[in-house]
């Protein structure tokens, strides 16, 4: 993608009542998932640009949503442990799956081995199979908290990141940690992998390019002046962009971390006017939620 890519606010989507957490979206690009503090999940119709319905309604707030690939379920991970599967299409509740105890943060899939992955509170990861539902394994990382869980490209490593700044890479085969380092001096917050590298954000305004095997510090720099809440890059090899508490997202160049863009309201973007908990990047479309209770839709150029 070129560097001087342009964006463009599309639309503004306004209905939720609380602040939004999390939103996702399955094969229907047409659709977009949202969640947070409502306690339900909000569908909208971005042919409209306008709420469509109701997904469902939850007992408590929702941290995470997730599609499951090749699917229409949505996983919806929730402050009370809880991991619902929802059939988009018929708006059935397929599995209501349950942790021990805490809230869960993040969900991930190895679709290789059709399993479901979701980590939280107590730190802890949790694998259900996703052909039965089944719980396979329950397994520690921290004794903290893990906020974050990013999958390789080629789906043989798992990264967590914990509260205190602590990366734990896994093996996706076996489940078996290979290396931890202390990387940053707050809570990891946000993580992919790209270009064989892992990129790390936390509520130390950091941002790390590690060395996959090592976790070596590649590159170090300060994106924004608060937390990284999340991290995408659309699928792109060369770049990826970054939403922060600062009430800021930026898009970043991967080989050298330039920045390339900076979406604010002080740069004279319509953007959001608190916290940024949540993008995703989905081809020529970024989508942001807020403490603010908009949703922004973004045309990428």
């Amino acid at each position: 993608m070129q560097n001087n890519i342009d964006i463009t606010l599309e639309a503004t989507l306004v209905g939720h009542q609380n602040p939004i957490f999390t939103l996702a979206q399955t094969s229907n690009s047409q659709l977009l998932y949202t969640a947070g503090n409502d306690k339900g999940v909000v569908v909208w119709d971005l042919e409209k640009m306008a709420f469509q319905k109701l997904l469902c309604k939850v007992g408590s707030s929702v941290y995470v949503l997730k599609a499951v690939p090749d699917t229409d379920l949505l996983a919806i991970g929730m402050r009370s442990g809880q991991v619902l599967l929802v059939d988009t299409t018929d708006q059935t509740l397929v599995a209501n799956l349950k942790t021990e105890h805490g809230a869960i943060f993040s969900i991930a899939f190895l679709t290789d081995k059709h399993e479901m992955i979701a980590i939280g509170e107590e730190g802890y990861a949790y694998v259900w199979d996703l052909r039965n539902y089944e719980l396979l394994y329950r397994f520690k990382i921290a004794d903290t908290t893990v906020r974050a869980i990013a999958v390789s490209k080629v789906q043989k490593q798992l990264a967590f990141g914990d509260k205190n700044g602590m990366i734990h890479l896994y093996q996706a085969d076996d489940y078996q940690e290979r290396v931890k380092k202390q990387v940053h001096s707050m809570p990891i917050t946000s993580l992919i992998f790209m270009n064989n590298h892992l990129i790390s954000g936390g509520r130390d305004a950091q941002l790390f390019k590690l060395e996959t095997n090592t976790l070596d510090t590649i590159q170090q720099i300060t994106p924004h002046m608060f937390t990284v809440y999340s991290i995408d890059n659309g699928g792109h090899d060369d770049i990826f962009a970054t939403a922060s508490r600062d009430k800021t997202w930026k898009v970043w160049k991967e080989e050298d971390l330039t920045l390339l863009k900076n979406i604010s309201r002080d740069r004279f973007y319509d953007s959001h006017h608190l916290s940024i908990n949540s993008m995703i990047w989905n081809k020529d479309r970024i989508f942001t939620v807020s403490d603010d209770k908009l949703v922004k839709v973004w045309k990428v150029g």
